[in-house]
């Protein structure tokens, strides 16, 4: 089976090429500029695959209600031009074949419970932390949707008493995107979190911020496992600081044997930073058995 991954981005939209297994056969990227220019060059590198069905992850917000008129859409995202973009629509009509569609972290999070090491769980969320936060969340072996899509990486955050930060984000201040984000590191501390490495009390402050978002995570999902993906995350120290928060300010509530070893629960992400295109593929595969 020869399917089609679009992984649509802010920045860029990765195309790739591979089959239901999650090969990837090939993939190139193109820079995300504007909705006619992008879609239009996405298209033009997938009409000659002969590709049976393409997924696609996208940024957003955007709905994933069927019975909409807007299904398929790019809604209010803040990204100049692109709001109200018939993303889906394009797509299919360029190329006739099911087109799958979900936000990029249900994306990354479907590639990892498919492909990686979440294969076989039922509940899981998968977090990117990088220049915005978004969060991915599969229950009772089915991707959240709901009215929208999930949005927690606005969930909003209690400041540590240190720290006078008013956030980063325009709509919410001390959400998580807000405090935690790439852009909120190199405001706060005046320089990109790859610079600061050395800096224990950068990440001691990023991981208080993200522990607090495992918490309510925790709390309110009971996932059997936590995903951290992102350009944040690739600082790797921050795995033990959050994890060791974490079951701080979980005060031993919780008595499972995932909260016994959270090493192993609290994980980053699993797949070379490909679990996003290997989600379009699943999102490919099941749109072409829906149709």
């Amino acid at each position: 089976m020869k399917l089609g991954a679009l992984e649509a981005g802010g920045t860029k939209m990765v195309c790739a090429l591979g089959d239901e297994t999650g090969k990837i056969f090939e993939q190139v990227s193109i820079p995300t500029t504007t909705p006619d220019e992008t879609i239009s060059a996405c298209i033009d590198y997938f009409k000659d695959k002969e590709i049976e069905a393409i997924g696609i992850a996208c940024f957003g917000p955007i709905d994933l209600d069927r019975n909409s008129d807007t299904y398929g859409y790019i809604t209010t995202t803040p990204k100049p031009g692109w709001a109200n973009v018939d993303i889906v629509g394009r797509v299919k009509e360029a190329l006739n074949i099911p087109v799958g569609f979900d936000t990029d972290v249900n994306g990354s999070l479907l590639g990892e419970v498919t492909y990686g090491d979440a294969k076989g769980l039922t509940d899981a969320v998968y977090f990117t932390i990088g220049t915005g936060v978004g969060a991915g969340v599969i229950s009772s072996g089915n991707l959240v949707h709901g009215m929208m899509h999930p949005e927690a990486g606005h969930m909003l955050m209690v400041p540590r008493e240190d720290d006078a930060y008013k956030g980063h984000c325009p709509f919410h201040g001390t959400c998580l995107e807000g405090m935690a984000a790439g852009p909120a590191i190199e405001e706060r501390w005046g320089a990109k979190g790859k610079e600061l490495a050395d800096r224990d009390e950068v990440w001691d402050l990023e991981a208080h911020y993200i522990a607090q978002a495992m918490i309510n995570c925790i709390m309110i999902l009971s996932p059997q496992r936590i995903i951290l993906g992102g350009g944040v995350m690739h600082q790797e120290q921050l795995f033990p600081l959050i994890r060791k928060k974490t079951e701080e300010m979980l005060h031993e509530y919780i008595k499972t044997p995932q909260m016994k070893d959270l090493e192993h629960y609290i994980v980053p992400a699993s797949l070379n930073d490909d679990q996003g295109i290997m989600g379009c593929l699943k999102l490919a595969v099941d749109e072409l058995a829906r149709s």
